[in-house]
């Protein structure tokens, strides 16, 4: 099995979820450090909806363009708010590739928003 990574994009069932909870099979963002990723089989992902311009203007909500190398298909938005905690070993359906280090740090500095961490 491969090792995951922070910053990587993997396909996700989300479902069961209740109420607002963002759900169905979606891309996500791993968010968790790279030592929970590899010891744990519960770690933190960013759900990835689709774009469009209400979306875009949340401070929390980062956008997140196709590329070869992030394996996305469309203009997205990674949901900082949804943030949830996953284990892998049951949800996870693939791995798509990986964002950059500066869209990893716009996602930080989102999540830093979100939970108030300075």
């Amino acid at each position: 099995m491969t090792t995951l990574k922070k910053g990587m994009v993997i396909d996700v069932n989300l479902d069961p979820t209740q109420g607002s909870e963002t759900g169905k099979i979606r891309p996500c963002i791993i968010v968790t450090n790279d030592i929970y990723n590899e010891r744990v089989p519960v770690i933190q992902v960013v759900p990835i909806t689709n774009w469009n311009n209400k979306k875009s203007l949340i401070k929390t909500n980062i956008e997140i363009i196709p590329t070869s190398d992030n394996g996305l298909t469309k203009k997205s938005i990674a949901d900082c708010l949804q943030t949830r905690p996953i284990d892998h070993e049951h949800r996870l359906l693939k791995i798509r590739g990986n964002i950059t280090k500066a869209k990893i740090e716009e996602i930080n500095q989102a999540l830093r928003v979100v939970f108030e961490l300075n």
